[in-house]
């Protein structure tokens, strides 16, 4: 029994040594930021500038330039003195850099692409969510008219309701013509007062 509460005070001291060792968690204070190897950027900032540089290299403007520096550099290396020549005749400096340029180029331009790529996607989503509800908005406003015309149908418009009277009229000018047959003397003194 000593034995187990010796070890038992010795696993809590461990444990508090353990405790003192590690700074204490608390999710009370922000965390104190650990210094970092690498640099630290913003990756909105620089999809920007990817951007404005991948549109920069497909413009006419681009190829232009490119190809000014290219034909200079050549000409500067074949026509220059001896001491003043900093690339010979196989230019390999002058591959060097374009090979740098385009190892630069591809990334940045990959970047640019899956930027649009992701506009795009949120601007489909929108346009599918969109047509969602002029779909069901069209749909709530063909119920309607439908129960409108089903409604119409049963409401007595203006011309059934003239020819309805018109109809009545002709009926009684009809009837007044039937009993003027059958009591001829009644319309003859033209008085209201019926004989005693």
């Amino acid at each position: 029994m000593a034995e187990r509460t010796q070890e038992r005070e010795r696993d809590r001291e461990r444990e508090r040594e353990r405790d003192r060792a590690l700074p204490r968690i608390r999710l009370d204070q922000p965390r104190i930021r650990r210094p970092r190897l690498l640099p630290e950027y913003d990756p909105e900032a620089f999809g920007r500038l990817s951007e404005r540089i991948a549109r920069f290299l497909g413009t006419g403007r681009f190829i232009v330039w490119m190809t000014v520096i290219i034909i200079a550099w050549v000409v500067w290396n074949i026509a220059a003195p001896s001491p003043l020549k900093f690339d010979e005749y196989p230019f390999i400096f002058l591959t060097l850099m374009l090979s740098l340029q385009a190892s630069y180029a591809a990334p940045l331009i990959l970047l640019a692409q899956n930027r649009q790529d992701d506009r795009d996607r949120v601007n489909l989503e929108q346009d599918r969510k969109q047509n969602e509800r002029s779909i069901a908005d069209t749909e709530y406003l063909t119920r309607e008219i439908a129960a409108l015309r089903m409604g119409l149908g049963e409401v007595a418009t203006r011309d059934w309701m003239r020819s309805e009277l018109q109809d009545l009229l002709k009926e009684l000018e009809h009837r007044e013509g039937e009993r003027r047959d059958l009591f001829p003397g009644d319309h003859a003194h033209g008085s209201d007062v019926p004989d005693r």
